[in-house]
């Protein structure tokens, strides 16, 4: 029953979010701030399927312009990470993205960068303009560094354009690590918390195109090593109330 309700509710709460959305973004399309206004709502449907979010050292995020590089588990990243969304940033997403009724359109006009990741000659182009963009606009891009969501299987390894898109633009690096949520259950009540946690920001200057892998190699370790800590406090959380109840 819970399970049917919930379904209901977010599929209406989503269809009320996306019309909004289509307006807000018809009215100013490809505003430098339309992500960040259009991911507040969509951070409130936590609460519609019984988890709460928790964002840690929000002021690191301020470090901007920058590469906001963040792990990809599965399709509630979109109601978790977006609460650690901030004005000036933009996401990057795969093109196919597009062809997704409502969502793609919408992803598009709020000013978000499309890339063809089959085609490794418009893939660097597009990452190319993206620095050129941050150089010129101030503007910060959030990217998935896995390129794929990872779906339980731990974090996955970086693809090292994040990393060759913040060194040519000389900007710093801010890894954003989201807690498991692969244990979420639409029929459960209470689905406790996942904790988004902003890490330090990393300086890019001083590096060569010759930095990019290592870079990525780093931070994928240290993205992966704050996600198991966070894991193993919310854990210990779990197993500190199941003792008091």
């Amino acid at each position: 029953m819970l399970l049917l309700l919930r379904c209901l509710l977010l599929v209406l709460m989503l269809a009320v979010l996306f019309i909004f959305s289509i307006v807000y973004c018809l009215v100013r399309p490809l505003h430098r701030n339309n992500v960040f206004m259009l991911s507040r709502p969509f951070s409130w449907c936590g609460v519609l399927l019984g988890f709460k979010v928790e964002v840690r050292h929000a002021e690191r995020a301020q470090v901007q312009p920058c590469i906001f590089v963040a792990n990809h588990q599965n399709n509630y990243d979109l109601f978790t990470h977006s609460k650690a969304m901030i004005p000036g940033t933009v996401t990057l997403g795969k093109r196919s993205l597009m062809w997704i009724p409502l969502f793609g359109q919408i992803y598009w006009l709020s000013g978000n960068i499309m890339i063809n990741r089959k085609n490794r000659t418009t893939a660097v182009d597009t990452l190319n303009k993206i620095a050129q963009r941050i150089r010129d606009e101030k503007l910060s891009v959030w990217i998935f560094p896995e390129g794929t969501r990872s779906r339980g299987r731990g974090m996955l390894p970086f693809k090292a354009g994040a990393f060759h898109t913040a060194i040519s633009a000389a900007v710093p690096v801010v890894p954003i690590v989201a807690s498991c949520q692969g244990d979420i259950k639409l029929n459960r009540w209470n689905n406790g918390t996942v904790i988004v946690e902003v890490l330090p920001a990393i300086d890019t200057a001083g590096l060569t195109s010759a930095d990019a892998k290592p870079l990525a190699q780093h931070v994928q370790q240290q993205m992966a090593a704050k996600f198991t800590e966070l894991n193993q406090q919310l854990g210990l959380a779990t197993e500190l109330r199941n003792d008091q109840l």
